[in-house]
């Protein structure tokens, strides 16, 4: 559970699952949010219901597609979402809109969504720059040719894909270095080429030279590309010499024998976003407005327009605006990409990847279990497990962590599994987690189901000194293109919002701080702008507002791998990092999980670099090499340290609140810790879930079950919901759901875009209470715990997955 809630608050939660009635107000706990991203959230109210009047054909409609279009993915280049510009493309009645963002496909996955939503037709791609000398932020005008080039189909997208992905990584980060050459033999066939803008080689030869020097540039395209794979672009920004130049250029491509396209080279989705698109060129530049003004156009009209309005402009250039659009249907596809599978496992002679698993699961269930004999039920579920693995396809998968891991070990790096894998016997067999799913009878269908639809999750905690020698032997195992690391989208907050306003509004550097300083970092600009005697200007604060959220630049997520069999650079572009060795996807998790992408993460711990230190300060000084998988989890010396709430240092235990609770809850077992670390999170604490738990726990209050299938599952925590397998034990006990379908019912609670399946698992959950003789106002009470409760699932193996750090800690300190 993350510090951030779902907007179910906790305190309603506690009610519900108390049965008390619900009291008036917001108890003082307004809904929170949540970063995580989930698809296209759907149309605004105005694109619900697209039918207009019935005029009975009185408007006729000018065909058109927008060709060339940014979005705010071109990095402070373009100024609106690729969703806004989706739902502006339905506004304007388009018949295709094709996004065309600086060297990449950062923002095609979010296009693709809210096209599907909304019935637009997209296509897909980028201005190369060649011939970058350096990275493009800092200076007024960057360095730079535009290539403009548009995949033909899902092949030429992938081919573009490829192309941006060698360029990205020959070069540095920011500027990426193309072979033309190359360039051309990979997408000749493929790709659509236009003109471009006044970068474009053709516009820039007739704006620096001649009409001749244009019209060489033009047929260099066309020897290269082929005559039949470019257009001629005209754009018409309303400056003084574009219609001369569009009637020089229709000339080269009349001579050509190639068509002209009519374009907007679209910047921003409506007409009054001109001024914020001019405050990010000065961003960028890392200028004011004013020492940016001879750069900037006069007048802000890059934005989207539609067929008639396009025609009256082109009206010059007859067909110029029809062959938009048919080219623009011509080359849209639907972005439903087909992710590759995981790179094949190198098993030795004679095995399978299935059989290796097998053989490495028996071997490691003999050293944690010993004989069958000894521990039967152990084996059994083993067995189960590996069924439903092969079943699913996926030994390849568990094999990949396992070689992760067994690299660390060999490496002497600490790390140990984390997040549901804990639930897996497999798993800790196979030494991936130090929880035994069979001695605490967690369940496995929490971690991988028949019924799930895609690769399980399996997160590995590597000590944070040493991960980079971890990651570097993924990429060194299966190449720069088939792994890489997920992108962190970095976002305007609100103290980066208004330092950067106020540089663009050409405030002094001390006044930029001052003004980041005054923020209300909870509430964003929105509250900083409702609180009196903030000091700061408000047009900065406007133009503040507008930067809030909006894309940055890509950062490294703290931990995301992805493998592909294939290229994963054929799905989405793959660049460099800042860092030093680092290459990361042009795509954030939510994009990657949405491509369907597996992703293994690998993850920085601290308190393991800790541990490390303290075990070979153990081994200096006392002569005795300890095993953190043999510690002994019952020591009372520990318990005792614990009670006495002697906890500083240690991991998960040693905040104000944690060292208040320990004398209190007096933790005399391992799963009263895993108790404790999960009551002291924001959602019981602000709930007032912790003195009940705390009372019922003493026996000062009693706690009394509505009903007797309602005991089971709630009885280890006196009828406070704390863990998620609280959910999956309710349907299991109260609807006799399979492991499965209560796995489902989670799911989909946790899911905003999950009402038809939401629907068909309320049917199944009705119909097995009343199997069970539970019907009416309670069997719509426990289904309403179930809903709330479900977004605040806390795994009980979370706190497990540190706990035996704790142990470490408090066992090493002692000693």
């Amino acid at each position: 559970m993350a510090f951030n809630n779902p907007p179910v608050p906790w305190r309603e939660v506690e009610r519900i699952a108390s049965g008390r009635a619900p009291l008036t107000g917001d108890g003082n706990d307004s809904p929170a949010w949540s970063r995580k991203r989930e698809g296209y959230a759907g149309p605004p109210p105005d694109l619900v219901d697209r039918r207009g009047p019935d005029d009975a054909g009185a408007e006729v409609r000018v065909p058109y597609a927008e060709l060339h279009c940014h979005s705010n993915f071109s990095f402070l280049d373009g100024a609106s979402f690729p969703e806004d510009l989706v739902e502006e493309a339905a506004r304007l009645g388009l018949d295709a809109i094709v996004l065309t963002d600086h060297d990449g496909m950062y923002g095609a996955q979010r296009f693709a969504g809210a096209a599907r939503e909304l019935g637009v037709r997209t296509g897909y791609g980028t201005e190369l720059t060649l011939g970058a000398t350096e990275p493009q932020n800092g200076v007024t005008d960057p360095a730079g040719e535009h290539l403009l080039v548009i995949a033909r189909g899902l092949e030429g997208y992938c081919r573009l894909c490829r192309t941006i992905s060698l360029g990205q990584l020959a070069g540095e980060k920011g500027a990426p270095r193309y072979d033309i050459d190359q360039v051309v033999d990979d997408l000749r066939g493929h790709v659509q080429v236009l003109t471009g803008c006044r970068k474009g080689a053709v516009r820039r030869a007739l704006v620096e030279e001649n009409a001749a020097a244009a019209a060489r540039e033009a047929a260099r395209l066309v020897d290269r590309f082929g005559r039949d794979n470019v257009a001629v672009e005209l754009i018409d920004r309303g400056l003084p010499l574009d219609s001369t130049r569009n009637d020089v250029l229709a000339g080269i491509a009349a001579e050509l024998g190639v068509a002209t396209v009519a374009s907007g080279n679209s910047h921003y989705a409506r007409s009054g976003d001109g001024r914020f698109a001019a405050a990010l060129a000065a961003i960028r530049a890392r200028r004011s407005l004013e020492e940016m003004e001879a750069w900037l156009p006069p007048v802000g009209l890059a934005f989207l327009r539609d067929g008639q309005e396009m025609a009256e402009l082109f009206a010059a250039y007859p067909g110029a605006v029809q062959r938009a659009a048919l080219l623009g249907v011509e080359c849209a596809f639907d972005l439903a990409l087909v992710a590759p599978e995981l790179p094949p496992f190198p098993c030795p002679p004679g095995h399978t990847e299935a059989s290796y698993l097998r053989e490495l699961t028996w071997a490691g269930a003999a050293r944690r279990y010993g004989s069958a004999e000894a521990a039967p039920k152990a084996y059994a579920q083993l067995a189960h497990e590996l069924d439903v693995i092969e079943g699913l396809g996926f030994p390849g998968y568990f094999l990949i962590v396992w070689d992760i891991v067994r690299f660390c070990r060999e490496a002497n790096i600490l790390c140990q599994g984390r997040g549901s894998a804990a639930n897996s016997a497999v798993c800790f067999a196979l030494g991936i987690t130090a929880v035994d799913a069979v001695r605490w009878n967690l369940l496995f269908e929490r971690f991988l189901s028949p019924e799930r639809d895609g690769y399980p999750d399996i997160d590995v905690d590597i000590e944070s000194d040493r991960r980079e020698e971890a990651i570097q032997y993924v990429y060194e195992t299966h190449g720069r293109l088939n792994a890489a690391q997920v992108a962190n989208v970095i976002t305007y907050r609100a103290p980066s919002a208004i330092r950067d306003a106020a540089l663009a509004l050409g405030h002094a550097p001390g006044e930029r701080d001052a003004f980041a300083k005054m923020v209300d970092r909870w509430g964003g600009v929105a509250a900083t702008a409702g609180q009196p005697d903030h000091g700061i200007p408000g047009v900065v604060l406007s133009l503040a507002r507008r930067l809030e959220d909006s894309p940055r630049h890509l950062g490294i997520h703290s931990g995301g791998m992805v493998l592909s069999r294939t290229p994963v650079s054929e799905v989405v572009p793959v660049e460099r990092a800042r860092m030093a060795g680092r290459s990361i996807l042009q795509w954030d998790k939510d994009d990657v999980a949405e491509a369907g992408l597996v992703k293994i993460d690998l993850l920085g711990l601290g308190m393991l670099s800790a541990l490390h230190y303290m075990i070979d300060l153990v081994a200096a000084h006392h002569g005795e090499t300890i095993e953190l998988g043999q510690l002994d989890l019952a020591d009372p010396a520990v318990y005792d340290m614990l009670c006495a709430a002697d906890a500083i240092g240690v991991f998960q235990v040693e905040s104000r609140a944690q060292l208040g609770t320990l004398p209190r809850l007096r933790p005399r077992e391992f799963y009263d810790l895993v108790v404790e670390v999960a009551l002291i999170r924001p959602g019981p604490i602000q709930g007032g879930s912790v003195h009940p738990y705390l009372r019922r726990r003493r026996g000062d209050e009693t706690w009394t079950s509505e009903h007797p299938l309602l005991v089971e599952p709630l009885k280890r925590t006196y009828g406070v919901p704390l863990f998620q397998e609280q959910v999956l034990q309710l349907a299991v006990s109260v609807a006799s759901f399979s492991a499965g379908e209560a796995d489902r019912l989670r799911r989909a609670m946790g899911s905003k875009r999950s009402s038809a399946k939401m629907e068909r698992l309320r049917e199944r959950f009705f119909a097995g209470a009343a199997g069970n003789g539970i019907t009416g106002e309670l069997a719509e009470r426990i289904f309403e715990q179930i809903r709330a409760f479900s977004g605040y699932g806390f795994p009980v193996l979370s706190p497990n997955r540190h706990l035996s750090d704790c142990g470490v800690a408090g066992s090493v300190t002692r000693s």
